[in-house]
Formats: C-alpha cells, sequence, structure tokens
C-alpha cells in the first residue's frame, strides 16, 4: 500500500486506472497499425485512396466518447502512424473525427458510404472528401475483396472492364445493324428507281414502235394512192 507523505495529497498520485487504459490504449494502437500496414501493402486500391493523404502528411484526430479515447493517424509515405499524442512539430490536427466507438466499429466493418457519412469530420472540404474515401476503401468488405482478388486475378474493376467491353461490342453490332438496313434501305429505293426507269423506257419504246408503224402504213396508204391516180 502507498503511503502518503504528510505535504502529499491524493491528487499527487498517478491514477492507476488512467495508467493502465493508456497502456491498453497503446497495446491497441500498435496492433492496429501493424494491420493497416499489412492491409495497405496488399491492397494498392486502399494505398491510391491513402496517397493525397500522405502526400501531404495529413494528421487525423479521432476523438471517441464510450470509451472516451484521442488517438492522432499521421499519413506519410510509411503508412499510417497512431499515438495518443500530437506528433511533434505539429500544434493541431488537419481533420478531426467525432464519434462514438460503435460508430467507428460500424464504418469500418460495413463498408459503406452512409456508415462514413454517420461521422462527425471537421477539416478542409477536400481532406474531409479524401479521408471518407479511404475510409470507405478500409472497410473490411473492401479489404477483403482486394486482398482475395489480389490472389485470385480477378477485381471489381475487371468485372466492369469486362462489362463495359460487352455493352461496347453490343453497341457495335447494334451500329453495324443499323447501317446495313440503311444501306439495303438504300438499295431498295435505288432498285425502285431504275425499275420506274425501266418501265418508262419500255412504254417510250413502246410508242417509239407504234408511231413507226403508223408511219410505215401511212407511207403504204399514200404510195398505193398515189399508183393508182398514176395508172
Amino acid at each position: 500500500m502507498t503511503r502518503l507523505s504528510p505535504n502529499e495529497q491524493p491528487n499527487d498520485i498517478p491514477n492507476q486506472n488512467n495508467t493502465l487504459s493508456r497502456g491498453i490504449l497503446n497495446v491497441l494502437l500498435v496492433f492496429i497499425e501493424s494491420a493497416l500496414t499489412l492491409v495497405l501493402r496488399f491492397d494498392p486500391k486502399l494505398r491510391r485512396f491513402a496517397y493525397p493523404l500522405a502526400q501531404a502528411d495529413k494528421v487525423v484526430c479521432i476523438r471517441t466518447y464510450l470509451p472516451h479515447t484521442q488517438v492522432y493517424a499521421t499519413f506519410g509515405y510509411r503508412g499510417i502512424l497512431l499515438d495518443n499524442e500530437l506528433p511533434a512539430g505539429r500544434t493541431a490536427a488537419d481533420i478531426t473525427i467525432n464519434a462514438y466507438s460503435f460508430q467507428i466499429i460500424n464504418a469500418l466493418l460495413n463498408h459503406s458510404e452512409d456508415s462514413v457519412e454517420a461521422l462527425q469530420i471537421r477539416g478542409e472540404a477536400e481532406d474531409v472528401d479524401n479521408l471518407k474515401a479511404f475510409l470507405v476503401q478500409l472497410g473490411l468488405g473492401g479489404v477483403v475483396h482486394n486482398i482475395l482478388s489480389k490472389f485470385t486475378g480477378k477485381s471489381k474493376d475487371d468485372s466492369e472492364t469486362a462489362t463495359e467491353s460487352k455493352t461496347d461490342k453490343l453497341t457495335e453490332y447494334k451500329n453495324t445493324i443499323s447501317e446495313q438496313n440503311d444501306k439495303i434501305s438504300a438499295l431498295e429505293t435505288a432498285n425502285r428507281r431504275l425499275n420506274t426507269q425501266v418501265v418508262e423506257l419500255q412504254n417510250k419504246q413502246r410508242a417509239t414502235l407504234i408511231g413507226l408503224v403508223i408511219v410505215v402504213v401511212l407511207a403504204i396508204i399514200l404510195a398505193i394512192t398515189c399508183g393508182v391516180m398514176f395508172f
């Protein structure tokens, strides 16, 4: 049992509960930091979302309630560093997240934009958008999917690309069929025009032939008439 000196007050003694909580928090931070490093290593898509934050060395302050904790996440090229104190040389965090602990857990498990939107995130608009995109991708569902797709060689992007390729081919086929239909319609129109011209030529030829027959008949009649008159 710790004894108090005559000049020592109870508040001067280190709070064992707070020290234990901080120790547990530090262990959790080390575990989470290692997990993030592993995930970033195997998930190139997550690295792309983290890049804008890491490029600017953004610091995120995460304040949770029930239990009350305050953690700082520093994005950098070495990964995401977690600490319970603000990094040296920084006077304030760039982004602040205020939420209950269950909301943080929900956002990390559900891999949904709604869960991330439920968090109270403050900071510059661009930084907040980048962090939200990162958190959505960091969701357990997205991480598992991307890691599995890395080993299977298939990803959502590949599926979307294949679907887009099929759609493009289908559109190309439709355009080709439409062009062929237009050509067929044009040929049919030209064929009808040619048939009309042939009929017109046949009518003209028939009229010309009839005219010639009439002229020949008239010439014969005229010759006979002239011959009778001569005799």
